[in-house]
């Protein structure tokens, strides 16, 4: 197994990095922002996870051992193999899988390419108890009724992310969404 890789990065495609170490190259299959953050020659470390199939090695990395442990637990999802996951934290980062998992939110997963209704149900109900207790800050239901709300009134995922981020989960419905609603109208 290979855990982690640290070295000087050769070259960068979109969802990849080929990173030297040793002499030794790698090509590593990287959640998509990761590419766009750094530049050829920068040094890097990437926590890595070896996926041996009969027919080919493929090496994932992660900026995180968090981010590498939300990669392995969808990997144990049916149905769910390394390049779906890799898509699911691509766009979601392993907070806002914990996130989505903890308020069962069907409609988030469902804006990550690649995964349907039926399936973004059968990751929320499998990693309901995995990924739910370790959550790092709580989700609420109204969150994700806040958040189809405001998708219905034309915002888009990414225009809602950092607002949802910020709510308090406290408060009813109504003043989430008009909170929200009041924060959206700023930017």
């Amino acid at each position: 197994m290979i855990a982690s890789l640290n070295g000087r990065i050769l070259a960068l495609q979109p969802g990849s990095i080929e990173i030297d170490v040793g002499g030794l190259g790698y090509l590593v299959h990287v959640p998509s922002q990761i590419p766009v953050q750094v530049k050829v020659g920068d040094e890097m470390r990437l926590f890595t996870h070896l996926v041996v199939r009969e027919d080919a090695m493929t090496l994932f990395g992660f900026v995180s051992p968090e981010d590498r442990n939300a990669f392995q637990v969808l990997t144990g999802v049916t149905g769910v193999g390394g390049k779906l996951a890799l898509s699911v934290l691509s766009s979601l980062g392993s907070d806002g899988l914990r996130r989505a998992v903890v308020s069962q939110d069907v409609a988030l997963l469902t804006e990550v390419p690649g995964i349907g209704k039926r399936g973004a149900e059968r990751i929320l109900m499998e990693l309901k108890e995995r990924l739910g207790a370790i959550s790092t800050r709580p989700a609420t239901s109204s969150a994700a009724e806040v958040r189809e709300a405001l998708i219905g009134l034309g915002y888009t995922p990414a225009e809602l992310r950092d607002v949802l981020e910020r709510m308090n989960g406290d408060e009813p419905v109504e003043e989430l969404l008009r909170s929200a609603l009041k924060e959206l109208s700023r930017t």
